[in-house]
């Protein structure tokens, strides 16, 4: 969703796009994520922050480990490097399955 202007949103939604672009500007500038420095940068983007968004906000973030930031996307291969680098694996015998055994008696596979 792209927002050009914060005229059509709702106040929840309003509350909630100011608190998560907080958070990343707090976040990113290395700051201790708190809803008091989440309220800051709200007042001094221009916009309002009530206090449950932030402390919301603020609490989220806290429970994300450093640099796990969610986001998904795994690592990428590893290219040649890493294969040459794998450990070589023992190759499986493969055993022979038994022969079919008809389950309706007759030995011809005619009709059922």
């Amino acid at each position: 969703m792209v927002v050009s202007s914060l005229e059509g949103l709702s106040d929840a939604q309003k509350q909630e796009l100011v608190a998560s672009l907080s958070a990343i500007v707090v976040g990113s500038a290395g700051a201790d994520v708190s809803a008091d420095s989440l309220s800051a940068v709200a007042t001094a983007s221009g916009n309002s922050l009530s206090g449950a968004w932030a402390s919301v906000f603020a609490t989220a973030v806290s429970k994300v480990p450093p640099g796990g930031g969610g986001g998904g996307g795994g690592g990428g291969g590893g290219g040649a490097d890493a294969a040459e680098e794998a450990a070589p694996e023992a190759e499986e015998e493969v055993e022979e399955a038994p022969p079919a055994v008809d389950m309706f008696g007759g030995g011809d596979g005619g009709d059922y």
